[in-house]
């Protein structure tokens, strides 16, 4: 039997550059309001919501990705054709082949790296992040792009007042690449699919191709099911990707969490127990929910704000529809 040789790759992987892109258009809760019956201060209260960006016609799910990209690629301090994978977390591409990816990595000058899309609702970050590591550790690519990127307003339902105020657009990207020590660290993921009618799309594309419904479908989610996995289940997977990592609160920075909502924010800081020294993203202020793209998003405002900086120890989660979920803690870039 001949025996294969083995991959060369890098002894560590790292977040070497990030990059975001908000759509111009911000829309206040007051819009929302036109279509639902609710206020300002109830939407406030219950998701810490003020305002989200939604996309125009011409910021499609390519172009947001090819912004965020060039911003990553150029903080990394590398080129485009350094760039040996592509990955694309996001569930608002609405062709099913061929993967965005592909035409992300054209746009961008990446050349013939791979390039492929994943699903996995709002912990698709994480879910990219840990697939980079493991092809810069493996030796398949020196650099992986991992993008996140939604335009979840074309997603959701304006009448629906349980999910209406949610969603934004955006997207989020980070360059990984070698390091001669770890800077990101295990990751602790998984599903509940038996939870999976939590937050789903509200009928099939098969249905809505044969006019049944004849209205588009969105997300839509039970609410305080949600809430309370997140929570408490998701609390108990962010101290995993603690112990994973050898570390404690006490060494955290800075705790990076889905941008779903604030309470939930809140309730996982306290859960945790959080010194008041770590710095808490609270993005979905004037972001919303962008799913896959909230957590590269949110880290690349606290770096430009100087809430975080270079070098910091952060510990980032994402959890989502499905139920999936992933955490990790990472050095920031």
């Amino acid at each position: 039997m001949a025996k294969i040789k083995p991959s060369q790759g890098a002894p560590y992987a790292r977040i070497m550059g990030v990059g975001g892109y908000r759509p111009t258009r911000v829309v206040p809760n007051e819009v929302i309001l036109e279509t639902i019956d609710s206020s300002d201060e109830w939407i406030r209260s219950r998701s810490g919501i003020e305002t989200r960006h939604w996309a125009s016609d011409e910021e499609t799910v390519a172009a947001m990705s090819v912004e965020a990209s060039g911003k990553a690629i150029a903080d990394a301090g590398i080129t485009p054709e350094q760039i040996g994978a592509v990955i694309v977390s996001t569930v608002s591409h609405f062709k099913q082949t061929p993967a965005i990816a592909t035409e992300i990595a054209d746009k961008i000058g990446a050349g013939k790296p791979a390039a492929f899309d994943i699903s996995a609702g709002c912990a698709g970050f994480g879910y990219g992040l840990t697939l980079a590591k493991g092809m810069v550790v493996e030796g398949s690519a020196e650099y992986v792009l991992v993008i996140g990127v939604e335009r979840l307003s074309d997603l959701t339902d304006l009448h629906d007042r349980a999910t209406a105020f949610l969603f934004g657009d955006g997207a989020g990207a980070v360059v990984v690449g070698p390091a001669k020590e770890p800077r990101i660290g295990p990751t602790v993921w998984g599903s509940e699919g038996d939870k999976s009618e939590t937050i789903k799309q509200t009928e099939s594309w098969e249905a809505y191709r044969k006019g049944h419904p004849d209205k588009f479908p969105a997300i839509t989610q039970e609410g305080q099911a949600v809430f309370r996995w997140a929570v408490f289940e998701m609390a108990k997977v962010a101290q995993h990707a603690l112990d994973a990592a050898g570390i404690t609160a006490d060494d955290l920075d800075v705790f990076i969490p889905h941008q779903a909502n604030e309470r939930i924010i809140d309730s996982m800081v306290k859960t945790l127990k959080l010194p008041e020294h770590v710095t808490v993203a609270r993005d979905v202020r004037t972001t919303g929910n962008t799913s896959a793209a909230s957590i590269p998003l949110a880290m690349e405002r606290l770096l430009a704000t100087g809430e975080a900086r270079s070098g910091d120890t952060a510990l980032v989660i994402g959890f989502g529809a499905g139920l999936v979920y992933a955490a990790t803690v990472v050095t920031l870039p």
